[in-house]
């Protein structure tokens, strides 16, 4: 079956990775925690998507740009694994950029999701995404400024793969049971976002009913 068209696979890049070693070796990897002065020319995401992909971190997008500690905290998920009590991040450098840029004051309802296509062989085939909000809120651009931060990869474990209308999908969402420090943090703005206007519109009331009627329905479109 091939992955529907409303799902948004990651765009191309031609990343310098010679110039993302050296970023991540200076002020990434050692870990204090602080803000990366990022001045190169490629986008923002891309670094992120990188650092997912190359290195044995996670992401954690957020609307507040100067946390410490993340504690662990039940989330409101449909999912066995998204409802435990964790610190939540995700291997993916564009999903968290999702959740830095939307404006939980403004936005009653969010349904995403980000995975990667695993092929015949085992290998990964592609990374696909779905981003939503309600509809009300989507018309009045509520996008705000927000902050990416790289934790440590060490307490984390993966959400299992799943099978999704005959594909084979490997989720990249990851908990810590326990609390974690950031490595580092870099802001970002919505105009880094490349998908920022492919995000989708939905009705909560709807998108409720038909999550609690078939848990498994992902996106529950019309």
């Amino acid at each position: 079956m091939e992955v529907p068209d409303y799902f948004l696979p990651r765009p191309a890049a031609a990343p310098d990775v010679d110039a993302f070693e050296a970023l991540w070796a200076a002020q990434v990897e050692p870990g204090t925690g602080g803000a990366v002065g990022y001045r190169l020319p490629d986008p923002r995401w891309q670094f992120l998507c990188w650092l997912a992909d190359t290195k044995a971190v996670v992401l954690h997008g957020s609307g507040h740009a100067s946390i410490e500690e993340f504690e662990p905290r039940k989330a409101d998920d449909v999912s066995e694994f998204g409802a435990r009590t964790a610190v939540f991040a995700a291997s993916d450098g564009l999903w968290p950029m999702y959740f830095a840029l939307v404006d939980r004051g403004r936005v009653q309802s969010l349904v995403n999701g980000c995975a990667h296509a695993i092929d015949l062989d085992g290998g990964r085939s592609g990374d696909y995404y779905y981003f939503s909000i309600d509809q009300e809120a989507l018309a009045t651009h509520p996008w705000r400024p927000g902050t990416v931060y790289v934790l440590p990869r060490e307490t984390f474990e993966p959400q299992p793969e799943e099978e999704w209308h005959g594909l084979r999908l490997a989720s990249t969402q990851w908990a810590s049971p326990v609390p974690v420090r950031p490595l580092a943090r870099i802001a970002v703005r919505p105009e880094d976002f490349p998908f920022l206007d492919r995000v989708n519109g939905h009705d909560p009331e709807v998108v409720g009913v038909r999550a609690a009627a078939d848990p498994g329905g992902f996106p529950w479109r019309d």
